[in-house]
């Protein structure tokens, strides 16, 4: 009699990926949240005196734009949440701008992002700032470690757990094997526009100082603002299971992220910002990219959808 073994069931899959992150992408996280920090506060006296002209202004703000709705419209809304579809080019555009941000490289973002909506302000959470419990230095620390400590850590959310349809993707293999070289891209590209535009060397210096720095530290501070400032301050409308909030000053800098209690009660929905007076930039280019046919089966709130979720409605 022949005997046939059963193979055991697998197992749930780890939250921490196999693949740890290197000591050279640990001191890259430092280099990139440390430089424009220090520019971040130099900017002022620098513009003052002789660093701050209108290239500069174009460059800082074209890049700012299209690496910012990149994570907004793309890493976010549409990888993460799949709030449309998009046709590929418009897929690769998306994966490409969110890449030049230089937050992660898309199957990462994902990954992580996917993980903190599972977990959301409870334990497991990779960025809560409600991470130590309630009290004025519990929310000090943890406020500082969903903004920026959390990048930090040395090991990685697991993308197969998180991410398994980005890994069957081979676009997305792609542009996660490239990120190093859209990242690099992204650092000189500034400079060597600036230079070509001013012909001159300190055209090419201010440039990178405005369009690289200053540019990557504002746009990381205020996704990161999103972890930290909008699940601890602000106005809650929607039912959510977390602690989510609107915070109306950063809807502008931040494409309409930042009102995040919708997103938190309908992760799906394109729109962020779906009450009167609530600006949402990145909804804005869905639609543009809807009425061109590029981005379909976008998921737009229905009045009923927002009834049932609001509190007390």
């Amino acid at each position: 009699m022949t005997v046939v073994s059963e193979r055991p069931a697998p197992g749930p899959k780890p939250e921490i990926d196999p693949e740890p992150k290197t000591l050279p992408e640990l001191i890259t996280f430092g280099v990139v949240v440390a430089a424009p920090l220090v520019a971040l506060v130099a900017a002022i006296p620098f513009a003052w005196g002789w660093g701050l002209g209108w290239v500069d202004i174009a460059i800082a703000a074209v890049f700012y734009v299209v690496s910012g709705l990149g994570v907004t419209v793309g890493f976010h809304r549409y990888f993460t949440h799949g709030s449309f579809k998009a046709k590929r080019p418009l897929k690769l555009a998306l994966g490409i701008a969110g890449s030049i941000s230089l937050e992660m490289s898309v199957l990462d973002w994902v990954a992580t992002h996917r993980k903190h909506h599972k977990f959301s302000d409870k334990e497991g959470d990779p960025h809560s700032p409600w991470r130590f419990g309630p009290g004025f230095w519990s929310m000090a620390k943890g406020l500082l470690w969903a903004h920026m400590g959390w990048l930090f850590e040395t090991h990685r959310t697991n993308r197969e757990k998180y991410a398994p349809d980005l890994l069957k993707d081979p676009d997305i293999i792609r542009l996660h094997k490239w990120f190093p070289v859209l990242a690099i891209t992204s650092m000189t590209a500034p400079a060597v526009l600036g230079g070509l535009l001013t012909w001159s060397w300190w055209g090419a210096v201010t440039a990178f100082f405005w369009g690289t720095l200053i540019r990557i530290g504002l746009l990381h501070h205020v996704t990161w603002s999103i972890n930290s400032i909008c699940h601890v301050f602000g106005e809650e409308a929607f039912e959510s299971r977390d602690k989510s909030r609107n915070v109306w000053w950063l809807a502008i800098p931040s494409f309409g992220e930042s009102w995040h209690n919708l997103h938190h009660s309908d992760p799906t929905c394109a729109r962020h910002g779906a009450l009167k007076g609530q600006i949402d930039l990145s909804a804005g280019v869905i639609r543009w990219f809807e009425k061109a046919g590029w981005a379909y089966d976008v998921r737009w709130p229905t009045p009923e959808r927002l009834a049932a979720k609001r509190i007390g409605g």
